[in-house]
């Protein structure tokens, strides 16, 4: 069924998933920038799940072009991310409040008391990630959780095998993922080993779920997530199970999932 954007794919294992390949990561970044500001505007005091990466960076730069311009308000607007790196003071230029202080947030005109991210300095692990999943809660659950997909199908930080039912906890990253992240730490810097993150369980409460992917390297993983069987050892793949999924990739990330749209 086709409609303006892309094609809805109706799948056994879900309601309905939207899945729109845009053509380039321009125009991936400008159409996720569209749901999310649609949602502020809609209703100001949304909830909104980010992401950091550098797949999100052309999302939240083309939201603070809309912002200068006056389209957007973010005053009454809340965020929670989805992950912090364990060790890493929130100043520390490879933390994610760090990154988002410098992508999104001080860009624009949000409180950031209502920003929110896991505390990368907490000594006790277990309070920690009980404050944050508390903390979700409180806002009344995320209206609209934006993520990306790892190359082995991690959202968040949530590796293969993991439990579908865990709620934020502390992880140990694999190798691929400490491998694939240390190109953005200075050289002879370590990557951290451990990071906070929302589990699968906090995620998939999210009440519209919108994921982005670019690039040829992200094809393989596109068509196993959202065409293969959903199990841990793809975790994107529980998105199946949601009944609100929109999925935009551009062509390249899209190339093998052309033959089953």
């Amino acid at each position: 069924m086709n409609c303006n954007n892309g094609l809805i794919v109706s799948y056994k294992r879900s309601k309905t998933m939207k899945i729109i390949i845009a053509d380039d990561y321009k125009d991936m970044s400008r159409k996720a920038a569209n749901y999310l500001s649609a949602q502020v505007i809609l209703k100001p005091g949304s909830v909104i799940g980010l992401a950091t990466g550098e797949t999100p960076i052309g999302t939240y730069n083309q939201l603070v072009n809309w912002y200068k311009k006056g389209d957007i308000d973010f005053s009454q607007t809340k965020t929670v991310n989805l992950d912090e790196y364990k060790g890493l003071e929130g100043t520390h230029e490879q933390s994610y409040r760090f990154f988002m202080n410098e992508n999104l947030f001080d860009r624009i005109n949000i409180d950031k008391k209502n920003t929110y991210l896991p505390n990368g300095m907490a000594e006790d692990e277990e309070a920690e990630c009980a404050r944050y999943e508390n903390i979700i809660k409180e806002l009344g659950n995320i209206d609209m959780q934006l993520l990306g997909i790892g190359l082995n199908g991690h959202i968040g930080f949530n590796e293969p095998g993991e439990s579908f039912e865990k709620t934020t906890h502390c992880v140990q990253l694999t190798q691929s993922t400490i491998d694939a992240n240390q190109r953005l730490f200075d050289e002879g810097d370590a990557v951290p080993e451990k990071a906070f993150t929302m589990g699968i369980k906090s995620i998939m409460q999210s009440k519209h779920i919108l994921l982005i992917a670019n690039g040829e390297k992200k094809a393989q993983i596109i068509r196993d997530a959202f065409f293969g069987p959903v199990t841990p050892k793809v975790p994107a793949s529980i998105l199946q199970l949601h009944n609100n999924v929109t999925v935009i990739v551009d062509k390249e990330a899209g190339k093998l999932i052309k033959d089953v749209l």
